[in-house]
């Protein structure tokens, strides 16, 4: 769109000079200010596309600052949730209530010797010994204090909390070859909803390193095991 409209600006430019060298005097003043003027108005259009782009870039990393770090403190409760429950939540009021309620315990590990039974007999009385792992927990640790440091957010862990108002993040978990995973996510189209339509649509289809990659901002994923954003490490505030 702006190199066509530059492209115009240049060809009216030339055809000022081609009326200021053929055209008659009576008529070249109004002639040429009717082209100035296009001229003025598409500088001002282009200027303008220019200028958009620059404030819908910058307010798009405002907005994905916001979900990305509400995204990392859902990752973080799941990676809590996991370690008690074996598996992910698969909706936001079982995690809530888990941060709200849940107990991690720390734990420690040792090896120990103790006698094979099953060795010894082989060996017909023999006394063989191997080495087992026990884990010892130590005390607890309470997810709402360790992770958010006694801030109530996590409360509101599923509001989006910027872009479209009331909007939801999408939160799945299942397993992937028997290991558990889990995908937080929200549409870009719902981050921007209020801007150029044309600007979210050349959002989506954006594929950049440093960037958002993709249609969505999400963390985790359904279909590898990976806990890891689509972002550029730039975006966020808490990794």
């Amino acid at each position: 769109m702006i190199l066509y409209i530059l492209l115009v600006i240049v060809l009216t430019i030339g055809i000022v000079w081609l009326i200021d060298k053929f055209v008659p005097n009576k008529l070249r003043p109004v002639i040429n200010l009717v082209l100035w003027a296009i001229i003025i108005f598409l500088g001002y259009i282009t200027f303008m596309s220019v200028y958009d782009e620059i404030k819908f870039n910058k307010l798009k990393v405002e907005r994905y600052k916001t979900v990305i770090d509400r995204l990392v403190d859902i990752r973080d409760s799941q990676l809590a949730y996991k370690e008690v429950n074996g598996e992910y939540a698969g909706d936001f009021n079982k995690l809530i209530n888990f941060v709200e309620n849940g107990q991690v315990p720390i734990t420690q590990r040792r090896d120990t010797l103790v006698l094979d039974e099953e060795r010894t007999k082989a060996f017909g009385g023999v006394e063989t010994m191997k080495t087992i792992t026990l884990i010892d927990t130590l005390s607890y640790y309470t997810v709402k204090d360790s992770i958010f440091k006694g801030d109530t957010r996590y409360k509101t862990m599923a509001d989006v909390g910027v872009g479209k108002p009331g909007a939801k993040f999408k939160l799945e978990a299942g397993k992937l070859d028997d290991i558990p995973v889990f995908e937080a996510s929200i549409d870009k189209a719902v981050v921007l909803f209020d801007q150029d339509k044309n600007l979210v649509k050349k959002e989506k289809d954006a594929f950049s390193i440093a960037g958002v990659k993709g249609e969505s901002v999400k963390i985790g994923s359904m279909e590898e095991v990976n806990t890891s954003g689509n972002w550029g490490k730039d975006l966020s505030t808490k990794e």
